[in-house]
């Protein structure tokens, strides 16, 4: 076979021609004129794509996806005119059923967020679902809903008409050939090596399905997948089974069903799933599927035979086993990615591809052409990654747990199990004796609350109040009455330095923070639209020298902004997240006990709010910053890593008259709730402005200086809000709050909530969200409206917070 021919040049490379490839390379040249090239090193959809089940569902917990999800039907539902392809996109609804209470429950919760995000979804009675899908058996059915905008779709069909839209709109798509290298010169991609010969270009996209992982370490980048056997059966043609049959998905027994051909579809996800090629994929693995494996899809069987008797007596047509690409967390992986500039990722779709594929597409395309996300997409930014994720026997062990989790009830504040414990803190046995039971963030093990003596040191999950609901409350009341230590030594924490650090941080926070040594600004850091991509402190420990602290799981995404906007010109940046330990020191009692502990005056005068400087504990060196995430006088102790054990000893024994007490997570979460501080990918993402959020007064708009976002800002101020942030309560106990609830404004729907809690010490349901108005949301339209939250289908009276619920003087911080 001869080989290919390949321009030498492009704008943007696209390795792989599945589903995500296609639609990346159809709207690079579609609504950006790009000059695109993909190369696909088999044929187009030879991957995950040509054996993919093809169900098209829309709901997901973030809005953003939701979004996505959308388009793709928009996509797919007028795609075929395009292109004159037919795309077997068929829109005949989906019909999830429910078959105990908690799985109910579960559903009206999407129900609520299907209102919220503005997609049609409607629940019904188990005599209503058999109306829609009259094979089924509906005997345990405690209820149903139906979205009837999903669909299914012919995964081949569709990536063959995106790939021809592509070609209509001047991309070239290339089979045959495959990359072998990467050329990188500073950082950036130049170009890449192939099987045809090298090719420069600007930008590349790796949208190789489970290869992906091997195409990412030719250019030093990691992409945490793992490749997973998945099956499903084709059936011959079965009596009842109509063309417009909805797709089914039956989450309890784990298993779904779609129509095909007069027949069925059906598979599922196992709890035990069987990982696949862990030594890597076999070469020239084109258009196959691996063995069947029927001792393993019995349980399947089993159940879909229980749910659709007649399968009893269906005869199988076909066995699919093909691998598809998980990953750690369930959820896909886009954007930049951050080892090397100019290489994108779209990949790692957990067998919701062919559902994600347009919109998907859509994003990335537009990630690529401006450098930033076009929304919120943190569930799925591949900078939520770590160094962690590098290590491939972890990735596999934890992926293999989110696989098992497909189906499973989505408990509120769950945690994964598998892969621990990865890192810890040198506390860990210490808080583990106190009866911590610990969460896991970017593999650090870090306590989310501490059971009582006697009491099971686990998490119970539940649709309401749980176990830890009670000792959460001890916690939270401990540090709004006397003292508390949080270990949050998993901080992120990176340093700035050289003559141009305060110069070059300047441009890229919108607060001021190049303030003098010794003083500490809180400020968020912004995209060209004014949305907000980092939320964090920044200490001045000397006139070119920065401390910079964000939130666990931002490490990467927040190292990356930071160091791309700092540029190297006299500045240095550096990650020195394992060299410190963090112990916050929080509540009215906080001072007395560091006082016990250091000869360094910590009175208000010598120690004010906002401050950094450095103290002895224990006769340890530690770096004491005024601030606070609880809303109580405190120190947030920066310790030399080693040392950490020492200092919290020290803290604990001249604490203990104050009755000092470790406290988690949980706590800090409740208390930030009623301190109406906002949480990064939730209250405040890329999509928000600090204007919007409240935040304005941390934004220097007043000064001179310009900064990364200040047009968009000044404009955003100068205007009407459309949005803006706003906080709820809610007396009733049985009302739960965990976000994308909808706000009603009398009896209009005009958001859905960000955040949700329980607030201690206010004694009431929490939320935050942003009420959304066309011809805007002043303060006097606000105040007006009578408003109710829709939780779970129940309608619940809310009273509305425009400031914090708990010191809005703030004269507990400032003690």
């Amino acid at each position: 076979m001869s080989t290919p021919t390949i321009p030498t040049q492009a704008d943007v490379v696209v390795i792989g021609g599945g589903i995500v490839g296609c639609s990346t390379a159809y709207h690079l040249a579609r609504d950006h004129r790009r000059n695109v090239l993909l190369l696909e090193s088999g044929r187009l959809t030879n991957g995950s794509t040509w054996h993919a089940a093809g169900l098209v569902g829309q709901l997901r917990t973030s809005a953003s996806i939701t979004r996505l999800l959308k388009y793709s039907v928009e996509l797919y539902s007028k795609l075929e005119a395009e292109t004159g392809l037919a795309t077997g996109w068929k829109q005949n609804g989906g019909l999830r059923l429910a078959c105990n209470q908690d799985r109910w429950i579960e559903i009206k919760r999407q129900a609520t967020t299907a209102k919220s995000f503005g997609l049609e979804m409607h629940l019904l009675s188990p005599k209503e679902a058999l109306d829609l899908w009259p094979l089924m058996d509906p005997s345990d059915l405690v209820g149903a809903a139906f979205l009837p905008t999903d669909g299914q779709a012919s995964p081949s069909d569709i990536t063959q008409s995106l790939a021809k839209g592509a070609r209509m709109h001047g991309a070239k798509i290339v089979e045959g050939v495959a990359v072998t290298g990467f050329r990188i010169e500073n950082g950036r991609v130049t170009g890449l090596d192939t099987t045809a010969g090298p090719v420069a270009c600007e930008k590349v996209v790796i949208c190789a399905g489970m290869w992906s992982k091997e195409v990412g370490r030719l250019a030093g980048v990691s992409i945490p997948l793992q490749p997973v056997q998945h099956q499903y059966i084709l059936t011959e043609k079965i009596d009842g089974v109509s063309p417009n049959l909805p797709t089914l998905r039956d989450p309890d027994r784990l298993i779904y069903f779609k129509e095909e051909v007069g027949g069925l579809s059906m598979g599922g996800y196992e709890t035990n799933p069987i990982a696949w090629a862990e030594a890597g994929i076999p070469k020239n693995f084109e258009f196959q599927l691996l063995d069947e494996n029927w001792d393993h899809f019995e349980p399947h069987m089993i159940q879909a035979i229980e749910r659709v008797p007649a399968l009893a007596n269906a005869g199988v047509k076909q066995m699919i086993n093909g691998p598809e690409s998980f990953t750690p967390d369930g959820n896909f992986m886009l954007g930049e990615a951050p080892e090397v500039k100019g290489v994108f990722v779209g990949c790692g779709f957990n067998a919701f591809g062919i559902a994600s594929g347009g919109g998907a597409g859509w994003a990335l395309a537009n990630w690529v052409e401006t450098g930033e996300q076009p929304m919120d997409l943190w569930v799925v930014d591949i900078r939520r990654f770590a160094g962690l994720h590098r290590d491939d026997a972890w990735v596999c062990e934890r992926t293999l747990e989110a696989y098992g989790k497909h189906y499973s009830i989505a408990w509120p504040h769950e945690e994964y199990k598998s892969a621990r414990p990865r890192i810890v803190s040198p506390l860990y046995e210490r808080l583990k004796a106190e009866g911590a039971v610990f969460g896991s963030k970017l593999g650090w093990e870090r306590p989310n609350w501490f059971a009582a003596p006697g009491e099971a040191a686990e998490d119970v999950p539940s649709q309401g109040r749980t176990n830890w609901f009670e000792p959460v409350g001890a916690e939270h009341r401990a540090c709004r009455e006397a003292v508390v230590v949080f270990d949050q030594s998993s901080f992120a924490k990176f340093e700035v330095s050289g003559p141009k650090a305060a110069e070059r941080l300047e441009w890229v926070a919108a607060n001021r923070v190049a303030r003098g040594p010794g003083r500490l600004t809180y400020t968020q850091m912004l995209n060209s639209r004014g949305g907000i991509e980092c939320d964090l402190t920044v200490a001045q420990i000397a006139d070119d020298r920065f401390y910079v602290v964000t939130g666990t799981g931002f490490r990467t995404h927040d190292g990356a902004w930071i160091r791309d906007h700092l540029g190297t010109d006299g500045v240095t940046f550096t990650d020195v997240t394992e060299d410190w330990g963090t112990l916050s020191l929080m509540g009215p009692k906080a001072r007395d006990v560091l006082a016990a502990v250091t000869d360094a005056d910590m009175s208000n005068a010598a120690a004010p709010f906002g401050s950094v400087r450095d103290i002895v504990v224990a006769g340890h060196p530690v770096r004491a910053l005024r601030v606070t995430y609880v809303g109580e006088l405190g120190w947030e102790l920066h310790v030399p890593l080693a040392a950490t054990g020492d200092v919290f000893d020290a803290l604990m024994a001249a604490g203990a008259p104050h009755g000092i007490r470790p406290a988690g997570y949980r706590a800090i979460e409740s208390l930030r709730l009623e301190k109406g501080y906002r949480a990064w990918g939730s209250d405040i993402t890329p999509n928000d402005s600090p204007v919007e959020a409240g935040l304005g007064w941390a934004v220097k708009l007043k000064s001179n200086l310009d900064f990364l976002g200040r047009a968009a800002t000044a404009a955003i101020a100068s205007a009407p809000l459309k949005k803006r942030l706003v906080g709820f309560t809610v007396a009733d106990p049985d009302c739960f709050l965990v976000g994308r609830e909808t706000i009603l404004r009398d009896g209009v729907p005009v958001g859905y909530l960000a955040s949700g809690g329980w607030g201690y010490t206010v004694d009431a349901a929490i939320g935050y969200g942003y009420v959304r108005r066309e011809e805007g949301v002043a303060e006097d339209w606000l105040t007006a409206g009578r408003y109710e939250l829709d939780v779970a289908n129940r309608i619940f009276p809310a009273t509305l917070a425009l400031g914090p619920l708990y010191d809005p003087a703030m004269a507990r911080v400032k003690a």
